[in-house]
């Protein structure tokens, strides 16, 4: 595999452009920028913050982190759309390897090592590992527990970890740059899941996507349950999209919440208007629900906390898949 794939694209050199889509990031992006500095990898290295309209202090984090270190580079997103942020961050950056961070996130000091060695050896396009969901406050920590779950989000191995191997998708993603310019970069129309569209064309024109649980990124989860239907709302919407505009990507693990958010309607109507027999399905999904957070949950708070957690992720993500519309991304 390795040597098939590497005589595609040739081996990676030692130089990184770490990119980062900027917005609303100010309490955690000095601290992602500074964990990404200093990495023990002694190749060359830049970061590109493609820094969009902020209502914080985003901006003058970033201007202070680019004036302390010259390895700091600032482009303009005036759209803010973290695809348009993401492509001008590439337009940008000098360097033959692209990492991409998100400005919530942090990387262990071996990260871009690690991203050299595993691109060498898998011969991938793209590699990518752990989502290491990590919460602060009890909520966090219980949308943590349910992301890292495949009770909560599924079976994915960039949320559950397992051995290392081909994939679909990875999260964030260290990629080769010609094969992202060979392919036309992130299409800009995605607001979510243009990561997972763009592997997908990197897996048409030949390319592996690589998952190697060695590299683990630290995710801070949303910490409110209006936050979190927000996101979940909107994964959903966009995974449809992905769906019509590339037949034969969806399977059981996304038809999945839309199938329950439809079953457990339909069950709550019928029960109410004609039979009570008919809540039985709400009912076991409920019991599912119950059952799952006492699995998954570490203390009692976690446990009190989660089916609230995992009722907002199904429902939420099953609804925003239901009801996406053709027009998001036409």
């Amino acid at each position: 595999m390795a040597t098939s794939a590497n005589a595609l694209y040739g081996s990676p050199k030692r130089e990184i452009s770490v990119i980062l889509a900027v917005r609303n990031e100010a309490l955690h992006l000095a601290e992602c920028v500074n964990a990404i500095l200093s990495q023990d990898f002694d190749g060359l290295l830049e970061v590109v913050l493609a820094l969009a309209p902020s209502d914080d202090e985003t901006e003058a984090v970033a201007q202070r982190l680019a004036q302390a270190d010259s390895r700091v580079v600032i482009v303009e997103n005036p759209s803010g759309r973290t695809a348009v942020g993401l492509n001008l961050a590439i337009e940008k950056s000098q360097y033959a390897l692209i990492v991409r961070v998100d400005g919530h996130a942090q990387i262990p000091q071996n990260y871009l090592t690690l991203v050299v060695e595993i691109l060498t050896q898998s011969g991938a396009a793209n590699v990518g590992g752990v989502m290491a969901a990590v919460g602060e406050s009890l909520f966090e920590r219980s949308v943590a527990r349910a992301m890292r779950s495949p009770l909560g989000v599924g079976s994915a191995r960039f949320h559950t970890g397992g051995r290392a191997a081909a994939v679909d998708t990875v999260y964030l993603g260290a990629f080769r740059k010609e094969a992202i310019l060979a392919v036309g970069g992130f299409d800009e129309r995605f607001t979510r899941a243009q990561d997972w569209e763009l592997n997908f064309r990197l897996r048409a024109a030949g390319g592996i996507i690589y998952f190697d649980p060695r590299l683990v990124v630290t995710y801070r989860p949303r910490s409110t349950v209006s936050a979190l239907a927000r996101q979940y709302f909107e994964y959903g919407r966009w995974r449809r999209v992905v769906s019509r505009r590339h037949e034969g990507t969806i399977n059981y693990r996304y038809l999945a919440p839309p199938f329950t958010v439809l079953v457990s309607a339909l069950s709550i109507i019928l029960g109410v208007f004609i039979s009570t027999i008919f809540l039985l399905p709400v009912l076991v999904y409920a019991l599912f629900i119950l059952m799952a957070s006492f699995v998954i949950g570490k203390s009692l708070g976690e446990v009190v906390s989660l089916p609230l957690i995992l009722l907002t992720m199904h429902m939420c993500w099953g609804t925003g898949f239901l009801t996406s519309p053709k027009s998001l991304a036409p």
